[in-house]
């Protein structure tokens, strides 16, 4: 169990270059297993969850290289169609592996999926659209067994805009036969960066970006090189960074444009930016102000994976912010942590109200989940002393080389 040591204070300023993105990568290596030939995916983070990711694709049977940020799959000696319980129990985004296995086996077996404990996921629209693909699915012991003699495309609806539940039936549905249209479809830019690929593999998915897509079955799909998008959320969290210390910062291969609402909060909040096609100039003032209401929500609204290291910013602006969190019921598990810190929170339900602090102090903290712990992290760039946060493995399935990109801009971070 790792620990990051950071002496706050320190302005976090200069220029850093975006990772890949986390949350478009894990789907996209999926969906390779679908391939007849090579994936070549550049631009892939190097994350705890990519590599438990590639590690289920090698046990699936497939060949996995990694050079530099590029991994290289050759699924043509997949043998396996079933996804072992400690890997699932892991990192929850292994359910989308569901419906690639299904488009390409005909079947999979997979016990029912772990990750970060920030409340319930369920995976009911999941089967439920993939049931309406033509797949028997039978849930025993602990684990989902799925078998389609034949997948055939529907009209499919889901009650909430799930990207999950998007993805995978967006996996099933591109070699089922006929027509597939999934309406209230998630609109995330990752749902826009798999279709994206699945299009170069050979699919004919259309519409993603809005919330109805429109799959056309194809009989089989191809080898292709493909690019990851960038990480909004890891962008965001470094502006938060720098932001909170009162910094000046460029970020590099980024894409304003999937990052509305996250900016818009921060101009709220009195910071100067400048966007540009791939970059975006951000300079904060000595004291952050407050906003008035923030509501997580499917995008384009406020992200929730951005949602805890945005509270610790409004934890040290200039008075009252209200939180609202729509997407999990357990997500304020960083506000224990904070107000160990000095932050002043007070949760009721789903919502928490801050009240800025001109100052907080350095504490030993525990990450409980991922985006909780980049929040101890933003939050201890700022305040006065020695921060030690553990729980750092939870921190790295999502950023890359964290304490090397802030060390680059003038943190005292170090890793223990």
């Amino acid at each position: 169990m790792g620990r990051l040591i950071i002496d706050g204070g320190e302005k976090i300023s200069g220029e850093i270059c975006v990772q890949g993105a986390k949350n478009a990568v894990l789907p996209i290596l999926a969906a390779t297993v679908m391939a007849d030939g090579v994936c070549v995916i550049k631009n892939c983070p190097a994350l705890r969850d990519v590599d438990k990711t590639d590690l289920v694709l090698e046990r699936l049977g497939c060949t996995v290289k990694r050079e530099g940020n590029v991994v290289t799959v050759d699924t043509r000696g997949m043998y396996d169609c079933r996804i072992c319980e400690d890997l699932m129990r892991e990192m929850r985004s292994s359910i989308i592996f569901l419906g690639a296995i299904i488009s390409r086996c005909k079947k999979a077996v997979v016990s029912m999926p772990g990750g970060c404990p920030i409340g319930l996921r369920p995976i009911d629209l999941h089967l439920k659209a993939l049931r309406e693909l033509g797949v028997d699915i039978q849930e025993e012991h602990g684990y989902i067994k799925c078998t389609a003699e034949k997948l055939q495309g529907g009209n499919i609806h889901l009650d909430f805009p799930s990207v999950g539940a998007t993805e995978n039936i967006m996996l099933t549905a591109v070699c089922a036969e006929g027509t597939t249209t999934i309406s209230n479809a998630a609109r995330e830019p990752e749902i826009v960066d798999l279709g994206n690929f699945l299009n170069s593999m050979g699919a004919r998915v259309y519409g993603m970006g809005g919330s109805v897509i429109t799959v056309h079955g194809v009989e089989k799909l191809h080898g292709a090189e493909y690019t990851i998008m960038p990480d909004r959320i890891v962008a965001a969290t470094y502006l938060a960074a720098s932001a909170i210390t009162g910094g000046e910062i460029c970020l590099k291969n980024v894409n304003p444009q999937d990052m509305g609402a996250m900016l818009h909060v921060l101009g709220e909040m009195g910071v100067k930016l400048r966007c540009e096609a791939d970059r975006i100039m951000q300079t904060a003032p000595k004291r952050l102000k407050s906003v008035h209401t923030i509501r997580t929500m499917p995008y384009p609204g406020f992200p929730t994976d951005i949602q805890s290291p945005f509270m610790s910013l409004a934890a040290m602006a200039r008075g009252t912010s209200v939180f609202i969190e729509n997407i999990f019921e357990n997500r304020f598990q960083h506000v224990d942590e904070l107000t160990r810190m000095g932050a002043d929170i007070k949760v009721e339900g789903r919502s928490a109200v801050v009240r800025g602090v001109k100052e907080l102090q350095g504490a030993n903290v525990v990450a409980r989940e991922l985006r909780g712990g980049a929040s101890l992290v933003v939050a201890a760039l700022a305040a006065n002393g020695t921060t030690t946060i553990s729980g750092v493995e939870l921190i790295e399935r999502g950023y890359e080389n964290i304490e090397k990109h802030l060390l680059n801009c003038g943190a005292k971070i170090r890793r223990e």
